[in-house]
């Protein structure tokens, strides 16, 4: 069949621009001010690409396949006046990576065209915008680009010269294909786009192949300092180094690029003399557990507060953490020339996840632990790590509403990021999401430097929802603040008197102007087992008790946690303005539904008990309580309520389907329904399929096709790159509910990937959705699935769907 659209209320939201976001310079003076691209056309989708090492990148381009891009740039003064235009730039922007430079006169940016990867700079003084000649940048392995702490130029990942074409992949095979393991423990996860023949090595091999210049602001490119597979590359505070990781044979067909050999080494961009720091083999060995970590040191990273010293994180435990061992994970520091002993700076008996810098005598680090969900903020001295390490705050991962957020860290003279510390010196700042029973109310603290409590300087106050973007000056912050009926602005507010009030700095304008807007309200509730449970209602612009309860669609994505006072916490903002973006359920207020929006369904194990234990028994319970709490305010109409998901969610669909009756219809979008095709965990699961056989057997809706008798969409990316949502996964469902005589529809979307991108592909989803809603949801009797003959465009549905599974 070919594309089609939904209806026009619907078309209308979707198609409505996104908001404009701001960029704060370094010298907190001005803003950059992007506006996101849309949708792009499915014909922009089909460009080339190949599919190779978990990657999936245009060979035109040099750059990914799939990558958000802004279409237009502008400057604003962060004091307010007129908006300063951009000269110069290009006809068709695509601007990608927009980055401040150190000192904040630059920007830099890349543009991406039909034939490669463009680097452009924005003058600020002048607001003029001009292509840098000479490069043709290489954006396959990351980002192509980074600043010279001296702005005065960029260091840059570009295509080899004397790259040669590709390699030609015959049609007539050599030979078989062939991989072995010879007795090694290697689990490996249910990758996508794995590498599968010597050809396609020696494929992403070339293009992955960069070389690594210096591009001046004025003057001509200097002579490569490297040339590899070209990762992660970083500059050091004071210019003279540059930290540069490399992927290098031999390749895995098991395994991402992300997990192939690796070797850290620091240049000198004077001399170009090189130091071999480590050469990390293929990880290929993890033990399957969210804390695994590779063997030998790893995040190597410049300290932001030097000169030029590097820091890294080894693992104590051999990488495992079900290790028996008091150290999990040790913190090193190695001075420039990087030729001495490196110098110990912390112990953790937790893994080392982040590290922010301040000054020599003072860095926090944050310590996490996934199996208790721990998590732990600890302040130590640089320069005397045998002094006692201070203690900031302590909790669980999951309890949003104790914690105090994470230290606030903005661009030094170099353009490295560290602590912004109060200025009487013995406090740091916090920015927090402010969690809250009512929702999020953001704030701006302060932290003591010895621990303690914070001090809240300024926090989000209803009916508005600020989030702190950064601190302006001592006194000053900058926000973006928005209503449920306003769209986000940016402001200036004091954090010294309330009575300032917020200064506006931005006037973007609602991109619904004109359309009628659903209303939402935050709704709280409890579960059977007394669990506090929490859904955003939205009802369509107009509708009145009075007129009856609507139809419903129920939308929902399980969460794991380890303690039943975490579960049931609010997450989000009842004053935030409606962003209805293109996976959103809230669409079809427009065609007359209620929506139960993120509905939450913890799935809860306390103490020794795992929370998929009991997944089904708590999926359906978490349900029904939404369900019979909207049906009480005279809302819901708890005969006909649908439900959908996308990903886990899509599984939480299959699975309430399976289990329980109280639904019309199900939408599952790229889901898994299968857990032995995912043997080596799941989602938040770390056991294996050989360890809990049971769990997965009773948690793969697969397995009880012959009890779902409720209709049910199924929707898939042909090119799901997402870990364990194989396309497989529905095809297989779809097969094995068509021979149990359900109700059930594929559709297969070309070329998508996990997330659905092409601007025809969306609209084709939200017009099936909106079919299926109205065949099976909307009608006050329920409709006969019997003999096939369920709606009035069942004749077709078969072959669709047909169709669908052969073109796959």
């Amino acid at each position: 069949m070919t594309y089609q659209k939904p209806p026009e209320p619907i078309e209308a939201l979707l198609d409505a621009p996104a908001s404009p976001i701001a960029r704060l310079s370094p010298d907190r003076r001005m803003l950059l001010v992007v506006q996101p691209a849309t949708f792009p056309t499915i014909a922009d989708v089909a460009q080339p690409r190949f599919r190779l090492a978990g990657l999936r990148f245009n060979p035109a381009t040099n750059g990914p396949s799939r990558e958000p891009y802004y279409v237009s740039l502008s400057l604003q003064p962060s004091g307010g006046g007129v908006a300063k235009q951009i000269s110069g730039l290009p006809s068709a922007l695509k601007a990608t990576s927009p980055q401040w430079s150190p000192d904040s006169r630059s920007i830099a940016f890349v543009q991406r065209t039909a034939s490669g990867l463009e680097l452009w700079t924005i003058d600020v003084a002048s607001a003029n915008a001009q292509q840098l000649q000479g490069v043709r940048l290489n954006g396959i392995l990351g980002s192509p680009f980074a600043w010279l702490p001296d702005s005065s130029g960029l260091l840059c990942k570009v295509v080899p010269a004397d790259r040669g074409d590709a390699p030609k992949i015959s049609d007539v095979p050599t030979g078989p294909h062939v991989s072995e393991n010879l007795g090694n423990v290697s689990p490996a996860p249910t990758y996508e786009d794995m590498l599968k023949t010597p050809e396609e090595e020696a494929i992403f091999e070339l293009y992955a192949t960069a070389q690594l210049v210096v591009a001046p602001l004025k003057g001509a490119v200097h002579p490569p300092v490297a040339k590899g597979m070209i990762g992660d590359v970083s500059v050091s505070p004071n210019g003279l180094y540059a930290l540069v990781q490399e992927i290098h044979r031999p390749f895995s067909y098991s395994f991402p690029a992300s997990e192939f050999p690796l070797q850290t080494e620091v240049f000198n961009l004077k001399t170009g003399e090189r130091k071999a720091l480590f050469d990390r083999p293929l990880v290929d060995y993890l033990p399957i557990a969210n804390d695994a970590v590779a063997v030998g040191p790893r995040d190597y990273n410049w300290r932001g507060d030097a000169p030029a010293t590097l820091a890294w994180t080894e693992a104590g435990d051999r990488g495992d953490p079900n290790a028996k061992v008091e150290v999990h994970d040790r913190l090193f520091a190695l001075d420039a020339p990087f030729d001495g002993k490196p110098t110990l700076l912390l112990e953790s008996p937790m893994r080392l996840s982040v590290v922010d810098w301040g000054t020599p005598h003072f860095a926090v680090a944050t310590e996490a632990r996934w199996s208790d969900r721990r998590i732990r903020y600890i302040a130590f001295d640089v320069a005397h790590p045998a002094n006692p390490t201070v203690t900031l705050y302590e909790g669980s991962q999951q309890d949003r509403y104790r914690s105090p957020g994470s230290p606030y860290s903005a661009p030094n003279s170099t353009g490295h990021d560290v602590i912004q510390f109060a200025p009487d010196g013995k406090s740091v700042y916090f920015f927090s999401v402010g969690a809250t029973p009512t929702g999020d109310k953001p704030f701006i603290a302060t932290m003591p430097l010895t621990g303690g409590a914070e001090k809240i300087l300024w926090r989000s106050e209803d009916p508005f929802y600020a989030a702190p973007i950064g601190l302006l000056d001592r006194g000053t912050a900058l926000v973006r603040r928005e209503t449920q009926t306003e769209p986000p602005n940016y402001f200036r507010v004091s954090l010294e008197s309330n009575a300032d009030g917020y200064k506006q700095i931005t006037s973007f304008a609602s991109p619904y102007a004109g359309l009628k807007l659903p209303t939402k309200q935050l709704l709280k509730y409890k579960r059977a087992d007394g669990i506090e449970l929490t859904a955003t209602l939205w009802i369509p612009a107009g509708y009145d008790k009075s007129q009856g309860p609507l139809p419903t669609l129920m939308e929902a994505y399980p969460l794991e946690f380890k303690s039943r006072s975490t579960a049931g916490q609010v997450s989000g903002s009842p004053n935030r303005f409606p962003r209805i973006t293109a996976g959103s359920p809230v669409f079809f207020t427009q065609s007359g539904y209620a929506v139960l929006e993120n509905a939450s369904i913890p799935i809860v194990g306390e103490g020794t008990a795992q929370p998929n234990d009991t997944y089904v028994e708590q999926l359906v319970a978490g349900a029904k309580a939404a369900i019979d709490y909207g049906s009480s305010l005279g809302v819901v109409d708890s005969k006909r309520v649908a439900v959908m998901g996308h990903s886990y969610g899509a599984f939480m669909t299959a699975n309430l389907l399976a289990h329980s009756d109280m639904f019309r219809a199900g939408i599952a979008r790229s889901g898994a329904y299968n857990r032995t095709l995912t043997p080596y965990g799941f989602q938040a699961e770390e056991r294996t399929y050989w360890q809990a056989p049971e769990t997965y057997y009773k948690m793969s809706p697969f397995n009880y096709a012959d009890k779902i008798k409720t209709p049910i969409l199924l929707i898939h990316g042909e090119a799901d790159d997402n870990t364990g949502t194989y396309p497989i996964q529905s095809e297989r469902f779809y097969a094995a509910l068509k021979g149990q005589g359900a109700t059930v529809r594929l559709v297969f979307l070309p070329l998508e990937a996990h997330g659905y991108e092409a601007h025809e592909s969306i609209q084709h989803m939200l017009w099936e959705m909106n079919r299926w809603l109205d065949t099976y949801v909307k009608p006050l009797a329920p409709v006969s699935t019997v003999g096939g003959n369920a709606s009035p465009h069942t004749s077709r549905m078969e072959s669709d769907i047909e169709d669908a599974v052969s073109a796959f």
